[in-house]
């Protein structure tokens, strides 16, 4: 008897429960990314607000999201990472409620706030998975985590079309606040808490300045395209985060327990993924931007599918499900040939999908079959970065480092949807009283996508070689700087 209990009181966590929970709460946050799109065009009406400002529904989730990512991950690292979960799943459920009791748009703009404020989740799951799993199972359980991004981004499309066009519209606040509590229950029974934990006192002058600073910058490529690029406002915002960003370079230099370790960032593992961070996550994003429109124009312009937003989002679920599908693939060749090459192989695929749909978008079958390349070239990628990241800094710090990363792939998003908006504004044709994207806007859009897969390849290639016996250990390639284990 009590040979047993001892047994059970030492048996490990059952890894497959604590990654299925992970990442189905990280798919339950990327959701939250897509939740509102369907309602766009209507929710002027709705609210009784201009599409301007309506627009802020998007936008709050952006700025809350880029404050959140760091300052949750150094928190996690401080205080436990599953404890900082908990604390961006009751975000996320809150901010579901206050969008499901809304009426008007103001606390529909603080309800998505709130809900971008729960961005944190994936990089932090990312990270209780290196502290808590065994070595050979990690590689593609981070693979799975990482992907859960692009898949509740492809699937929240069709789900919520669904759900607008046949129930009230505050019921897809209602169905996030059920997701959202639903992984909380999961997270406090299955996931265990990390034991490694980071010293000193939390950056407050680092946060508020990086904050300020993504802010002012998010603000700038959101809205420069309705303000206007050279308007002095859009100009102020980003010369104010230009400043911002150098002040908070110096500050983290020179303090210590800074939020970012930027000695640590600029070593050339961890700089060399967060640059093809960026441009992946520009490569990645544009397939939204377009095939949306594409297949809801009217097929009176000559090249539009007129297919209704349902069908656009069916189109893009199929993406979403190759992301997890192909995160054995990805582990397995991370596992044999190590992440660099695996981040590689993901760019390559990318930019065939992209290459592809320049010449070829005439029929549905044909976005399914673009949306389901890049779909796996993103798997790849996106599977390969958090090894990249492990693989290059202590574990006492792996929480801000993911988290870091995960920043910077949103930024890079930022930037498609900025350059994307510009190309689509600029390339158009007249049907009727109105102006549309022409055919030639979304070609040129998915070339440049292309190129950009193209240039993550090429900077993913001045990543150091890994041998294929380290890149499955990432825990122990690094030694340990400060960290503190709690029994």
């Amino acid at each position: 008897m009590s040979t047993a209990t001892t047994h059970s009181e030492t048996k490990p966590p059952a890894t497959a429960g604590i990654v299925a929970v992970l990442a189905f709460a990280g798919i339950v946050v990327a959701l939250m990314q897509t939740l509102v799109i369907p309602l766009i065009p209507q929710l002027p009406e709705l609210l009784d607000a201009s599409p301007g400002n309506t627009a802020w529904a998007i936008t709050a989730t952006l700025l809350a999201g880029a404050v959140a990512v760091p300052v949750m991950g150094r928190l996690g690292d401080m205080f436990g990472k599953r404890r900082m979960l908990l604390v961006s799943m009751a975000l996320l459920v809150a901010g579901s409620v206050v969008g499901a009791l809304s009426v008007s748009l103001t606390p529909l703009i603080i309800a998505r706030a709130l809900q971008g404020l729960a961005a944190g989740v994936i990089p932090l799951g990312i990270s209780v998975m290196r502290d808590v799993l065994p070595k050979e199972k990690l590689a593609g359980s981070v693979a799975l985590m990482s992907a859960s991004l692009g898949v509740g981004g492809a699937l929240g499309l069709p789900v919520a079309a669904i759900l607008a066009e046949y129930s009230n519209w505050h019921f897809l606040f209602w169905t996030a606040a059920v997701l959202g509590a639903a992984a909380t229950a999961l997270i406090v029974v299955v996931v265990p808490e990390s034991k490694v934990r980071t010293g000193g006192s939390f950056d407050f002058i680092g946060a508020v300045s990086l904050s300020t600073g993504l802010i002012t910058l998010l603000l700038a490529i959101s809205k420069g395209s309705s303000w206007g690029w050279t308007n002095e406002l859009t100009l102020g915002l980003f010369i104010a985060s230009a400043v911002t960003f150098v002040s908070w370079g110096f500050w983290e230099l020179h303090t210590t327990g800074p939020l970012v370790d930027l000695r640590v960032s600029v070593g050339r593992q961890v700089l060399f993924t967060n640059l093809a961070s960026i441009v992946f996550g520009f490569s990645m994003f544009a397939m939204t931007l377009v095939f949306p429109q594409v297949l809801q124009l009217p097929e009176a312009t000559g090249y539009g599918l007129g297919q209704s937003m349902l069908v656009a989002g069916l189109v893009m679920a199929p993406s979403g499900v190759v992301m997890m599908l192909i995160a054995p693939l990805s582990s397995r060749i991370t596992r044999l040939y190590g992440p660099k090459t695996t981040l590689m192989a993901g760019a390559v695929v990318v930019a065939i999908g992209y290459g592809t749909g320049v010449v070829m978008m005439s029929e549905v079958w044909q976005l399914v079959l673009i949306s389901v390349v890049i779909g796996a070239g993103t798997g790849l990628a996106y599977g390969a970065m958090p090894a990249l990241i492990m693989g290059a800094v202590p574990a006492s710090e792996t929480g801000a480092a993911n988290s870091f990363n995960t920043l910077m792939r949103s930024l890079g998003t930022s930037f498609a949807s900025a350059v994307a908006g510009v190309i689509l504004a600029q390339m158009t044709m007249s049907m009727g009283d109105t102006s549309i994207p022409s055919e030639q806007a979304f070609h040129v859009t998915m070339a440049v996508a292309a190129g950009a897969a193209v240039i993550a390849f090429v900077v993913a290639s001045f990543l150091p070689k890994h041998s294929p016996q380290g890149s499955t250990e990432v825990v122990a390639a690094v030694p340990e700087r400060e960290a503190l284990t709690i029994s």
